[in-house]
């Protein structure tokens, strides 16, 4: 095993397309590099264990519940911060450790031999660090680029996987099955006899395993705050004291407007929060006003200028300037160094730094937007959509959606929607849309042109959308006037395109650079099974997608 100074190749802004070897480019530093892929290693080893518990009847829901966490602070964004790293490493070693004792008791198998299941941990964070180092990506030599590439590609699945278990289980939503798979993914690299063969499987059984994650989210979501339905969002401000909630936890901002309510306090979203304000329970706190910016290509700057208190639910800021840190609030598996981290959804330490804040000294006034096309509200039209599609008013929908980033290049989609023909329909969700979410395309027979479906997560309402509108042609989905223009960035992304590969989804054009952990030989197969190509140039893809 060699001690690699760092490297981490997880996200499309990776350095140069293939790494970043000295500091990331999100901002995560060495240290924090070498603390997470110990955290992962650990997890590894606590999945087998798991595996094993379950086979001995031991009941193990509080682990996996915790895996998907822990799991969760690993991906792109999320938690810079080593000491809360750390904490998760010690409880994944404690948690291990009494899950050994509880199958050793009941004559259960505990062989691991030399591997995570029983690494004795360093006392001293820099051992730590260093123990790291010895368990990254390219820790061990690599007998096969291929299998190697496999394995990542299914690691980084997972972890998007976690995300979204994680989230529909704190609405109270779970599956066993969703939990068992997660053990499983993560414990396969650690068994010798899998070949590139089961890792294919794995990877294609990952994208179904998110498929139901998604699916359990979005009906925590609906069950919890009602179904999305187009709402008028101001893209201005109210003059009053403020907080901003950025992220993707629905559950952290409700806690947020309860608790703020009748202070004088207005909420603004930011980034994938903008949905939320399509949900009636949650349009309904009369507080709750707007949504204030884009998402990551402006986020320092509209940070800087925000006078309020943040709130950052499940992701964090790429290199926080130092000016406005005192006034950033992380959740959940979120941490960024020298933050405040909110335990207990007590949000009072943000409300109080809100009220400190000077607030927006004025009205503002500003677009609007709408949110809150959903799958309930989208096919409540399926009748004129049908009737636009057979007529010929409509030629094609084009869902435009996924992750965003600094990285040049992103401006692709900004061209691709202001360049769509008139006889098109933009479906679009997550993060991505902020390259042009606030473009009036108009309509089609009083549909808007424009369609917002949500979060990354709502993948799962377009793709309900997608079926339902085949079975009312009576075709396949891709048989449908239907073409997907994806943007991806981190490992949610990486989730959500298994689950279309499973589904059998083909065509897709992904950028805006194909990952650096997928091998020549691996995007061959991906080419020639399911047509994946990588964007070019908006006027060529449409042209190519019009004929």
């Amino acid at each position: 095993m060699s001690q690699e100074q760092m490297f981490c190749y997880q996200c499309e802004q990776t350095a140069k397309g293939q790494g970043c070897t000295i500091i990331g480019v999100c901002g995560k530093t060495p240290d924090v590099a070498a603390l997470q892929d110990l955290l992962v290693y650990l997890l590894r080893g606590l999945s087998q264990l798991v595996i094993e518990a379950k086979k001995a009847g031991i009941r193990t829901e509080e682990i996996s519940v915790f895996t998907c966490e822990a799991l969760f602070s690993t991906l792109t964004n999320v938690n810079f911060d080593p000491d809360r790293i750390i904490e998760y490493i010690k409880k994944t070693a404690d948690l291990r450790d009494q899950l050994k004792q509880q199958i050793r008791l009941v004559g259960g198998n505990i062989d691991a031999s030399d591997g995570p299941a029983n690494l004795a941990l360093d006392k001293t964070r820099e051992g730590l660090i260093a123990q790291g180092k010895l368990y990254g990506i390219k820790s061990e030599p690599i007998v096969n680029e291929d299998l190697h590439s496999l394995q990542w590609l299914l690691t980084y699945g997972l972890k998007g996987v976690a995300a979204y278990t994680y989230h529909a289980y704190i609405l109270g939503k779970k599956d066993e099955k969703v939990f068992d798979f997660i053990h499983q993914g993560l414990a396969a690299p650690l068994d010798k006899s899998l070949g590139i063969n089961d890792f294919v499987g794995l990877a294609m059984k990952c994208g179904e395993i998110n498929l139901r994650a998604m699916e359990l989210l979005d009906a925590g979501n609906t069950e919890t705050y009602g179904h999305p339905v187009p709402t008028k969002v101001p893209l201005g401000v109210k003059k009053g004291k403020a907080i901003l909630v950025s992220g993707h936890d629905l559950k952290d901002l409700e806690e947020i407007l309860k608790q703020s309510a009748g202070k004088g306090i207005y909420v603004y979203t930011h980034g994938e929060m903008l949905p939320a304000h399509g949900y009636p329970k949650l349009k309904a706190y009369p507080h709750f006003y707007g949504h204030y910016g884009t998402a990551w290509q402006n986020q320092q700057r509209e940070f800087a200028e925000f006078p309020g208190a943040i709130v950052m639910t499940t992701n964090c800021l790429q290199r926080p300037i130092e000016s406005y840190k005192d006034n950033i609030f992380t959740s959940g598996p979120v941490g960024w160094p020298g933050t405040p981290h909110i335990e207990g959804r007590d949000f009072s330490p943000a409300i109080k730094r809100a009220l400190e804040l000077p607030g927006f000294s004025a009205d503002r006034e500003g677009k609007y937007v709408t949110a809150g096309f959903g799958r309930n509200a989208v096919l409540s039209v399926a009748d004129k959509i049908i009737a636009a599609v057979k007529s010929g008013r409509i030629k094609k929908f084009l869902l435009v959606g996924g992750c965003d980033g600094a990285k040049p290049g992103r401006s692709y989609y900004t061209e691709f929607v202001e360049k769509a023909p008139k006889d098109t329909v933009v479906l679009t969700l997550a993060c991505g849309k902020f390259r042009f979410f606030d473009k009036d395309l108009g309509t089609i027979d009083e549909i808007p042109r424009l369609l917002d479906i949500g979060q990354c997560n709502d993948a799962y309402s377009a793709i309900k959308i997608a079926q339902a509108l085949a079975e009312a042609f009576n075709v396949t989905v891709n048989e449908l006037p239907l073409s997907l223009v994806l943007s991806w960035y981190e490992q949610k992304a990486v989730a959500i395109l298994l689950s279309l590969l499973y589904l059998g989804i083909r065509n897709i054009r992904l950028g805006p650079s194909l990952p650096a952990f997928i091998t020549q030989n691996i995007l061959k197969v991906l080419v020639e099974k399911f047509n994946i190509m990588p964007i070019t140039t908006a006027e060529e893809d449409l042209k190519a997608i019009m004929k």
